[in-house]
Protein backbone atom coordinates (compact mmCIF):
# COMPACT_ATOMS: atom_id res chain seq x y z
CA UNK A 1 0.00 0.00 0.00
CA UNK A 2 1.07 3.24 -0.86
CA UNK A 3 0.13 6.49 0.91
CA UNK A 4 1.02 10.36 0.05
CA UNK A 5 1.17 12.45 2.46
CA UNK A 6 0.71 16.52 1.96
CA UNK A 7 2.71 18.64 4.01
CA UNK A 8 1.53 21.52 5.98
CA UNK A 9 3.88 24.53 5.86
CA UNK A 10 3.86 27.81 5.84
CA UNK A 11 6.37 28.41 2.73
CA UNK A 12 8.98 28.91 5.22
CA UNK A 13 9.37 25.71 7.28
CA UNK A 14 7.63 22.47 7.65
CA UNK A 15 5.03 22.75 10.80
CA UNK A 16 4.75 19.44 13.09
CA UNK A 17 1.71 18.44 12.41
CA UNK A 18 2.94 16.74 9.10
CA UNK A 19 4.95 14.82 11.26
CA UNK A 20 2.36 13.30 12.97
CA UNK A 21 0.28 12.71 10.05
CA UNK A 22 3.08 11.05 8.55
CA UNK A 23 2.83 8.40 11.76
CA UNK A 24 -1.12 8.14 11.11
CA UNK A 25 0.08 7.30 7.79
CA UNK A 26 2.60 4.75 8.70
CA UNK A 27 -0.06 2.84 10.93
CA UNK A 28 -1.83 2.48 7.13
CA UNK A 29 1.18 -0.17 6.17
CA UNK A 30 2.72 0.97 3.19
CA UNK A 31 5.01 3.50 1.62
CA UNK A 32 4.45 6.92 3.15
CA UNK A 33 5.45 9.46 0.44
CA UNK A 34 5.43 13.41 1.04
CA UNK A 35 4.06 16.20 -1.39
CA UNK A 36 5.33 19.43 -0.68
CA UNK A 37 3.59 22.01 -2.51
CA UNK A 38 3.85 25.82 -2.49
CA UNK A 39 6.92 28.43 -3.01
CA UNK A 40 10.70 28.11 -1.27
CA UNK A 41 9.17 23.99 -2.05
CA UNK A 42 12.96 22.77 -2.29
CA UNK A 43 13.71 23.78 0.87
CA UNK A 44 10.87 22.86 2.88
CA UNK A 45 10.80 19.55 0.86
CA UNK A 46 14.62 18.84 2.20
CA UNK A 47 13.26 19.18 6.23
CA UNK A 48 10.36 16.73 5.11
CA UNK A 49 13.24 14.02 3.48
CA UNK A 50 14.73 13.76 7.59
CA UNK A 51 11.21 12.92 8.86
CA UNK A 52 11.78 8.70 10.17
CA UNK A 53 10.26 6.94 7.74
CA UNK A 54 9.63 8.47 4.37
CA UNK A 55 10.18 6.92 1.22
CA UNK A 56 10.36 9.77 -0.80
CA UNK A 57 9.66 13.95 -0.92
CA UNK A 58 7.46 15.39 -3.98
CA UNK A 59 8.32 18.94 -4.68
CA UNK A 60 6.24 21.47 -6.78
CA UNK A 61 6.69 24.84 -6.69
CA UNK A 62 4.15 27.64 -7.98
CA UNK A 63 2.59 31.04 -6.86
CA UNK A 64 -0.76 29.74 -6.79
CA UNK A 65 0.61 26.35 -4.56
CA UNK A 66 2.05 28.75 -2.48
CA UNK A 67 -1.15 30.93 -2.05
CA UNK A 68 -2.68 27.55 -1.00
CA UNK A 69 -5.63 27.12 -3.44
CA UNK A 70 -7.73 24.68 -3.54
CA UNK A 71 -8.23 24.45 -7.24
CA UNK A 72 -4.23 23.96 -7.67
CA UNK A 73 -3.46 21.65 -5.25
CA UNK A 74 -6.60 19.19 -6.87
CA UNK A 75 -4.65 19.64 -10.33
CA UNK A 76 -1.56 18.85 -8.70
CA UNK A 77 -2.57 15.57 -6.52
CA UNK A 78 -5.25 14.22 -8.50
CA UNK A 79 -3.05 13.02 -11.31
CA UNK A 80 -0.51 11.62 -8.54
CA UNK A 81 -3.52 9.49 -6.97
CA UNK A 82 -3.51 7.27 -9.45
CA UNK A 83 0.39 5.86 -7.51
CA UNK A 84 -1.11 5.66 -4.37
CA UNK A 85 -4.17 3.67 -2.24
CA UNK A 86 -4.82 6.65 0.45
CA UNK A 87 -4.07 10.73 0.45
CA UNK A 88 -3.75 11.86 3.77
CA UNK A 89 -3.50 15.57 4.59
CA UNK A 90 -3.44 16.85 8.56
CA UNK A 91 -7.12 18.36 9.54
CA UNK A 92 -5.99 21.83 9.93
CA UNK A 93 -7.67 24.76 7.36
CA UNK A 94 -5.82 23.97 4.82
CA UNK A 95 -6.49 20.21 5.09
CA UNK A 96 -9.95 20.80 5.24
CA UNK A 97 -10.04 22.96 2.18
CA UNK A 98 -8.01 20.93 -0.28
CA UNK A 99 -9.36 17.73 0.72
CA UNK A 100 -12.54 17.89 -0.09
CA UNK A 101 -12.11 18.87 -3.75
CA UNK A 102 -9.57 16.36 -4.38
CA UNK A 103 -12.24 13.37 -3.14
CA UNK A 104 -15.32 14.76 -4.89
CA UNK A 105 -12.33 14.82 -8.58
CA UNK A 106 -11.74 11.09 -7.58
CA UNK A 107 -15.09 10.63 -6.64
CA UNK A 108 -14.25 9.13 -3.27
CA UNK A 109 -15.88 9.57 0.09
CA UNK A 110 -13.29 11.92 2.60
CA UNK A 111 -13.16 10.47 5.90
CA UNK A 112 -12.75 13.47 8.35
CA UNK A 113 -10.67 14.17 11.64
CA UNK A 114 -9.89 10.32 11.48
CA UNK A 115 -8.28 10.14 15.48
CA UNK A 116 -7.06 6.53 15.16
CA UNK A 117 -6.14 4.11 12.48
CA UNK A 118 -7.50 0.34 12.85
CA UNK A 119 -6.36 -0.78 9.36
CA UNK A 120 -6.32 0.05 5.82
CA UNK A 121 -10.06 0.41 5.64
CA UNK A 122 -11.56 0.95 8.80
CA UNK A 123 -10.89 4.61 10.74
CA UNK A 124 -11.82 5.83 14.10
CA UNK A 125 -13.46 9.68 14.37
CA UNK A 126 -15.06 12.18 16.73
CA UNK A 127 -18.91 12.76 16.24
CA UNK A 128 -21.58 15.14 17.61
CA UNK A 129 -18.99 17.52 18.88
CA UNK A 130 -16.19 14.98 20.36
CA UNK A 131 -18.91 13.49 23.05
CA UNK A 132 -19.54 10.14 20.65
CA UNK A 133 -16.66 8.04 18.46
CA UNK A 134 -17.90 5.81 15.52
CA UNK A 135 -15.83 3.55 13.59
CA UNK A 136 -16.01 4.10 9.77
CA UNK A 137 -15.24 1.12 7.14
CA UNK A 138 -14.46 2.32 3.65
CA UNK A 139 -14.98 0.19 0.58
CA UNK A 140 -13.72 2.90 -1.61
CA UNK A 141 -10.47 1.88 -3.99
CA UNK A 142 -8.77 5.19 -2.53
CA UNK A 143 -8.90 6.63 0.61
CA UNK A 144 -8.80 10.78 0.91
CA UNK A 145 -8.25 11.21 4.60
CA UNK A 146 -8.26 13.88 7.16
CA UNK A 147 -5.76 13.58 10.56
CA UNK A 148 -6.44 14.90 13.40
CA UNK A 149 -2.75 15.97 14.35
CA UNK A 150 -3.48 16.45 18.27
CA UNK A 151 -3.62 12.28 18.99
CA UNK A 152 -1.19 10.92 17.17
CA UNK A 153 3.16 11.71 18.42
CA UNK A 154 5.26 12.98 16.14
CA UNK A 155 7.31 11.16 13.30
CA UNK A 156 11.27 11.24 14.47
CA UNK A 157 13.25 12.80 12.66
CA UNK A 158 16.76 10.93 11.14
CA UNK A 159 15.22 9.98 7.75
CA UNK A 160 17.13 10.48 4.23
CA UNK A 161 14.09 10.11 1.62
CA UNK A 162 15.21 11.11 -1.85
CA UNK A 163 13.28 14.74 -2.64
CA UNK A 164 12.34 14.25 -6.29
CA UNK A 165 11.11 17.76 -8.20
CA UNK A 166 7.32 17.62 -10.06
CA UNK A 167 6.24 20.08 -12.10
CA UNK A 168 3.05 22.01 -10.60
CA UNK A 169 0.06 22.60 -12.93
CA UNK A 170 -1.00 25.50 -14.80
CA UNK A 171 -2.57 28.23 -12.80
CA UNK A 172 -6.39 27.67 -11.94
CA UNK A 173 -8.54 29.57 -14.79
CA UNK A 174 -11.78 30.54 -12.62
CA UNK A 175 -9.81 31.24 -8.86
CA UNK A 176 -6.99 33.79 -8.11
CA UNK A 177 -5.67 35.19 -4.97
CA UNK A 178 -6.61 38.25 -4.05
CA UNK A 179 -5.41 38.43 -0.56
CA UNK A 180 -4.79 37.84 2.48
CA UNK A 181 -4.18 39.45 5.97
CA UNK A 182 -2.17 37.81 8.74
CA UNK A 183 -2.12 38.27 12.50
CA UNK A 184 1.52 38.14 13.52
CA UNK A 185 2.68 37.34 17.20
CA UNK A 186 5.68 36.68 19.47
CA UNK A 187 3.45 34.13 21.30
CA UNK A 188 3.75 30.83 19.96
CA UNK A 189 0.87 29.48 17.29
CA UNK A 190 -2.39 28.77 18.95
CA UNK A 191 -2.90 25.04 17.32
CA UNK A 192 0.81 24.08 18.17
CA UNK A 193 1.52 25.19 21.67
CA UNK A 194 2.48 23.37 24.41
CA UNK A 195 0.32 25.71 26.59
CA UNK A 196 -2.95 28.16 26.16
CA UNK A 197 -4.43 30.67 28.16
CA UNK A 198 -8.08 31.06 26.92
CA UNK A 199 -10.77 33.34 27.84
CA UNK A 200 -14.30 33.50 28.28
CA UNK A 201 -17.55 35.48 27.64
CA UNK A 202 -17.32 36.42 31.79
CA UNK A 203 -14.46 38.37 30.20
CA UNK A 204 -17.30 41.35 29.29
CA UNK A 205 -15.04 43.60 26.86
CA UNK A 206 -11.77 43.32 24.19
CA UNK A 207 -10.30 45.89 27.11
CA UNK A 208 -10.77 43.04 29.82
CA UNK A 209 -9.15 40.43 27.54
CA UNK A 210 -6.79 42.28 26.89
CA UNK A 211 -6.10 43.15 30.09
CA UNK A 212 -6.54 39.87 31.78
CA UNK A 213 -5.47 36.97 29.18
CA UNK A 214 -2.72 37.95 27.78
CA UNK A 215 -0.62 39.21 30.34
CA UNK A 216 -0.82 35.73 32.05
CA UNK A 217 -0.32 33.91 28.58
CA UNK A 218 2.93 35.84 28.32
CA UNK A 219 3.75 35.11 31.65
CA UNK A 220 3.91 31.13 31.23
CA UNK A 221 4.99 31.63 27.96
CA UNK A 222 1.60 30.51 26.29
CA UNK A 223 -0.20 30.57 23.00
CA UNK A 224 -3.43 33.01 23.96
CA UNK A 225 -6.92 31.28 23.06
CA UNK A 226 -10.73 31.91 23.45
CA UNK A 227 -14.61 30.68 23.33
CA UNK A 228 -16.53 31.45 20.15
CA UNK A 229 -18.56 33.26 22.87
CA UNK A 230 -15.99 35.36 23.31
CA UNK A 231 -15.23 35.85 19.83
CA UNK A 232 -18.87 36.46 18.57
CA UNK A 233 -18.93 39.50 20.90
CA UNK A 234 -15.67 40.80 19.58
CA UNK A 235 -13.42 40.23 22.54
CA UNK A 236 -10.35 38.01 20.45
CA UNK A 237 -10.13 37.48 17.11
CA UNK A 238 -11.44 34.75 15.43
CA UNK A 239 -7.85 32.88 14.70
CA UNK A 240 -8.19 32.70 18.69
CA UNK A 241 -11.09 30.31 18.62
CA UNK A 242 -11.07 26.87 20.35
CA UNK A 243 -13.97 24.70 19.44
CA UNK A 244 -15.86 22.56 16.66
CA UNK A 245 -15.59 25.91 14.56
CA UNK A 246 -12.27 27.01 15.50
CA UNK A 247 -9.66 25.35 16.13
CA UNK A 248 -9.03 21.63 18.12
CA UNK A 249 -6.03 22.03 20.61
CA UNK A 250 -4.21 19.42 22.76
CA UNK A 251 -1.84 20.92 24.86
CA UNK A 252 0.11 20.19 28.26
CA UNK A 253 -1.57 22.80 29.91
CA UNK A 254 -5.03 24.41 28.69
CA UNK A 255 -6.19 27.15 31.41
CA UNK A 256 -9.62 27.95 30.92
CA UNK A 257 -10.45 31.60 32.50
CA UNK A 258 -14.10 32.64 32.72
CA UNK A 259 -15.24 30.20 29.96
CA UNK A 260 -18.41 27.78 31.30
CA UNK A 261 -17.41 24.93 29.20
CA UNK A 262 -20.23 24.76 25.74
CA UNK A 263 -20.14 21.70 24.05
CA UNK A 264 -19.23 23.38 20.99
CA UNK A 265 -15.92 24.83 23.04
CA UNK A 266 -15.21 21.39 25.22
CA UNK A 267 -15.11 19.96 21.58
CA UNK A 268 -11.96 21.76 20.86
CA UNK A 269 -9.66 21.63 24.38
CA UNK A 270 -10.70 18.10 25.85
CA UNK A 271 -7.66 16.22 24.94
CA UNK A 272 -5.18 18.52 26.42
CA UNK A 273 -3.39 16.88 29.03
CA UNK A 274 -3.82 19.06 31.95
CA UNK A 275 -7.08 21.24 32.35
CA UNK A 276 -7.33 24.38 34.40
CA UNK A 277 -10.50 26.16 35.29
CA UNK A 278 -11.41 29.77 36.65
CA UNK A 279 -15.44 30.38 36.96
CA UNK A 280 -17.53 31.81 39.86
CA UNK A 281 -20.33 28.71 38.58
CA UNK A 282 -19.52 25.91 40.60
CA UNK A 283 -21.73 24.16 37.91
CA UNK A 284 -20.17 25.20 35.19
CA UNK A 285 -19.98 22.46 32.67
CA UNK A 286 -16.04 23.17 32.05
CA UNK A 287 -15.05 21.77 35.34
CA UNK A 288 -16.53 18.42 34.16
CA UNK A 289 -13.05 17.44 31.90
CA UNK A 290 -11.53 19.88 34.18
CA UNK A 291 -8.58 18.44 36.30
CA UNK A 292 -7.99 21.06 38.64
CA UNK A 293 -10.86 23.67 39.47
CA UNK A 294 -11.16 27.22 40.97
CA UNK A 295 -14.69 28.31 42.11
CA UNK A 296 -13.63 31.87 41.97
CA UNK A 297 -14.22 34.97 39.95
CA UNK A 298 -11.57 35.51 37.26
CA UNK A 299 -10.66 39.14 38.55
CA UNK A 300 -9.19 38.11 41.59
CA UNK A 301 -8.34 34.62 41.25
CA UNK A 302 -6.26 35.48 38.20
CA UNK A 303 -3.98 38.37 39.73
CA UNK A 304 -3.01 36.10 42.41
CA UNK A 305 -1.63 33.76 40.24
CA UNK A 306 0.38 36.52 38.35
CA UNK A 307 2.13 37.25 41.93
CA UNK A 308 2.18 33.99 42.57
CA UNK A 309 4.34 33.11 39.37
CA UNK A 310 6.39 36.35 39.35
CA UNK A 311 7.58 34.56 43.42
CA UNK A 312 8.27 31.49 41.31
CA UNK A 313 10.61 33.10 38.80
CA UNK A 314 12.40 34.68 41.43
Amino acid sequence: MAVLVIADHDNQSLKDSTHKTVTAAQKLSGDVDVLVGGTNAAAIAAEAAKIAGVRKVLAAESAELGQGLAEAFEALVVPLAANYDAVLTPATSQGKNISPRIAAKLDVAQISDVVEVVDANTFVRPIYAGNALETVQSSDAKKVITVRPTVFKAAGEGGSAQVETIAAPAAPAKARFVGQEIVKSARPELSGAKIVVSGGRAMGSAEEFQRVIEPLADKLGAAVGASRAAVDAGYAPNDYQVGQTGKVVAPELYVAVGISGAIQHLAGMKDSKVIVAINKDPDAPIFQVADYGLVADYKAAVPELMDELSKVGK
